[in-house]
């Protein structure tokens, strides 16, 4: 069975988050208001920490660019392997479950690394519309 692709994973989360905004932002945006309020401004604050954190994560697939590493494809082999074997150990290492997923966390974005040429625009382009619905909610 393959493994999942990171990168593939969190497109799908953005696609999904933005189509609930497409389909709900009219009826959130007159609930934020009242809720900041209630809150002590803290719906907007979750509203930016979101944003931030969307900017961040923009920033991080921008500088991703797998033509710069040389027998990127051996790598990957590599870290699959990694990942089986790290898989296969857990039970035998219960103790070690942290570190081994902390491990395999990141394999999973070397191993996806291939991948994000395909679809590093609609990624981006997934978080701009969302920053976009999200700063239209607090407007």
């Amino acid at each position: 069975m393959a493994s999942p692709n990171l990168f593939e994973e969190i497109k799908e989360a953005l696609d999904e988050f933005k189509k609930f905004l497409d389909d709900n932002a009219s009826t959130i945006k007159p609930a934020i208001a009242p809720l900041d309020q209630l809150t002590g401004g803290r719906v907007s604050e979750l509203i930016d920490s979101l944003i931030s954190l969307l900017n961040k994560l923009k920033a991080e697939v921008d500088k991703l660019d797998p033509n710069l590493v040389p027998g990127l494809d051996k790598v990957t082999t590599f870290t699959e392997s990694i990942k089986t074997l790290l898989e296969s150990s857990k039970s035998l290492l219960p103790d070690e479950t942290d570190t081994i997923d902390d491990v395999i966390g990141v394999a999973d974005i070397v191993t996806s690394l291939p991948s994000i040429d395909e679809i590093k625009g609609e990624i981006t382009g997934l978080i701009d519309a969302i920053i976009t619905h999200l700063n239209n909610l607090k407007s």
